[in-house]
């Protein structure tokens, strides 16, 4: 059975039809939120800027901010120690 549906979602003054799972739904429309909310931020610090600027603003921030969260969710250098320590434990315990 299919769960996804059709959604439309507001961004800018133009309305979009997304499908989208249903479990996905309230963080879609929380994401639809951070976007006008941020346009919203950018528009009181540039007036004269257009709705197209505005969207380049935010996207480029939302990468920014989701490449940082990349960097800070990387297990990969404490997944290399441990192992690392495992492997020498095994080798002490080895020669033991």
């Amino acid at each position: 059975m299919d769960d996804k549906f059709l959604i439309h979602v507001e961004i800018a003054g133009k309305s979009y039809g997304v499908r989208i799972n249903r479990s996905e739904e309230e963080v879609a429309r929380q994401g639809v939120k951070q976007i006008r909310d941020k346009i919203s931020q950018y528009r009181k610090e540039y007036p004269e800027a257009d709705e197209k600027d505005l969207l380049a603003m935010v996207t480029f921030q939302l990468s920014i901010e989701n490449l940082q969260l990349e960097d800070r969710n990387d297990t990969k250098p404490f997944t290399d120690k441990i192992q690392e320590l495992t492997s020498d434990l095994e080798n002490y315990l080895r020669n033991k």
